[in-house]
């Protein structure tokens, strides 16, 4: 990793602390403050010409504070003469904003990719992203990482009694299927409409769930109310208290009480998104940072990302 200096953002900076020391490298000094006015005001304090800058930084709540400050991180770096601005972005905000659900809408998600890549971003390193195309978005490289043999392992270290893995919709179909056959268990998918953003309502069931444990497959959580409505309609044909796994936990509003209900046994999620250290005893958070390093590694001295990756073989 020589030439290379990593900086934090203030969206999740104890897995930034952490990633630098699995890699052996100091976490790069950086002042950020806010004006009276509420604008940022940042400046690195040691010099980065002609390094390979690697910038961490979620967008997670307050997704839009985050997303400006990343912006201005950036370029500072650019101004600064670095030679490559990498972004490790373990969440990447706007994602469910990938397509025009109806007229007149956004692609948000593109937006933020054509900002990013404008500002002056050489690279994106990612986690599980909500739909894959988004890679598609960035003229630029995109690694992609996925946090599925991290959960996988955890659950197959458990010796769950007869496991079902369950997919909430359709589009985590293919991840489900990757679960279910790293864990040698059936899966089941869940019919749903979305009559409105946070809202769903379940109308079918696809799949053998009865006296079975479930294991629901999400890429993110965020007011909890999906996974909720899952846990009951499964409970109500037989199944036992269900694990819930995400890479993401943003648990907007209230989700942490709602997850807390009778029915589901664990919450597994990873740090990409920075949670409070006093969450409820349910609640497991799988670390990133090593993973992450290993990828950081292989970008810098050239490498396949997908050599990672037990789930991405299968």
């Amino acid at each position: 990793m020589q030439n290379v200096k990593i900086f934090s953002g203030s969206s999740n900076r104890p897995l930034a602390e952490e990633l630098c020391r699995q890699l052996n490298v100091p976490l790069g000094d950086i002042e950020i403050s806010r004006l009276q006015s509420g604008e940022i005001s940042l400046r690195y304090t040691e010099s980065i010409r002609s390094s390979h800058v690697y910038i961490v930084q979620s967008l997670s709540h307050p997704v839009n504070e985050h997303l400006v400050e990343l912006m201005i991180m950036i370029d500072a770096a650019k101004r600064a003469s670095a030679k490559t601005i990498n972004i490790v972005m373990p969440y990447y905000g706007y994602a469910r904003q990938e397509r025009k659900a109806a007229p007149r809408e956004p692609i948000s998600a593109k937006l933020v990719a054509d900002v990013l890549t404008t500002v002056g971003a050489d690279r994106i390193i990612t986690v599980d992203l909500h739909a894959d195309p988004i890679q598609g978005f960035f003229d630029i490289p995109v690694d992609h990482i996925t946090a599925l043999d991290l959960i996988t392992d955890y659950l197959k270290a458990k010796n769950i009694k007869n496991p079902v893995v369950v997919s909430p919709d359709a589009g985590r179909a293919t991840t489900a299927e990757k679960l279910a056959n790293y864990m040698d268990c059936p899966f089941a998918i869940i019919i749903k409409n979305r009559p409105a953003h946070n809202k769903t309502k379940i109308t079918h069931i696809i799949g053998e769930v009865e006296g079975m444990t479930p294991i629901i497959i999400e890429d993110l959580i965020d007011t909890g109310g999906t996974i909720v409505n899952v846990v009951e309609a499964l409970h109500k044909r037989g199944a036992n208290d269900a694990y819930i796994c995400a890479t993401h936990g943003l648990f907007s509003e209230n989700a942490l009480e709602k997850l807390s209900h009778p029915n589901i046994k664990e919450v597994i999620i990873t740090d990409t998104i920075a949670i409070d250290p006093n969450h409820p005893d349910k609640f497991v958070v799988l670390p990133m940072a090593e993973l992450l390093a290993t990828a950081l590694r292989i970008i810098n001295n050239g490498g396949s990302i997908n050599t990672l990756f037990k789930t991405m073989q299968m």
